[in-house]
C-alpha cells in the first residue's frame, strides 16, 4: 500500500475523531471558543496535507506540509485547554493528543526530508 495514501487516510480519521470528540464537549461560554479553535486546527491538518499532494512546486509542498505540522501542534494545545475546562474528558482527549503529537512528528520528518536538496 502507498505510504502517502496511508497518511491521507490517517489524517482523515484524525479529522473525524476531532469532530466526534467535539460533540462530547458541553456547550457553554468557556467551551464554545475552545471547540471552534479545536475543530479548525484539527480538521486543518488533513486539509493542508491533502493540499500538499497538489502542490505546484517542492517549496509549495514543504510549505503546505509545514502548515499541517503547525496545525497538529495547535490541536494538541487546544486539547490541553479543553481538558482544563472539562477534566472528565481527559482520558479520551489524551488519545487524540497522542495522535496530534505523532502527526506533528511525521509532518516534521516529511518537511525535513523534502527540504534536503537533491542535486
Amino acid at each position: 500500500m502507498n505510504k502517502n495514501y496511508d497518511l491521507v487516510n490517517r489524517v482523515e480519521i484524525f479529522g473525524t475523531r476531532i469532530i466526534s470528540f467535539s460533540k462530547l464537549i458541553p456547550k457553554n461560554v468557556i467551551n464554545l471558543p475552545l471547540i471552534s479553535q479545536f475543530i479548525r486546527s484539527g480538521t486543518s491538518v488533513g486539509a493542508n496535507y491533502c493540499e500538499a499532494d497538489d502542490a505546484e512546486s517542492r517549496k509549495d509542498y514543504i510549505h503546505k506540509v509545514g502548515i499541517a505540522k503547525k496545525e497538529a501542534r495547535e490541536t494538541a494545545y487546544w486539547l490541553k485547554m479543553i481538558v482544563v475546562a472539562e477534566p472528565k474528558l481527559k482520558e479520551e482527549a489524551m488519545k487524540i493528543y497522542q495522535e496530534a503529537k505523532e502527526l506533528n512528528l511525521i509532518m516534521n520528518a516529511i518537511v525535513r526530508k523534502a527540504s534536503i536538496k537533491t542535486d
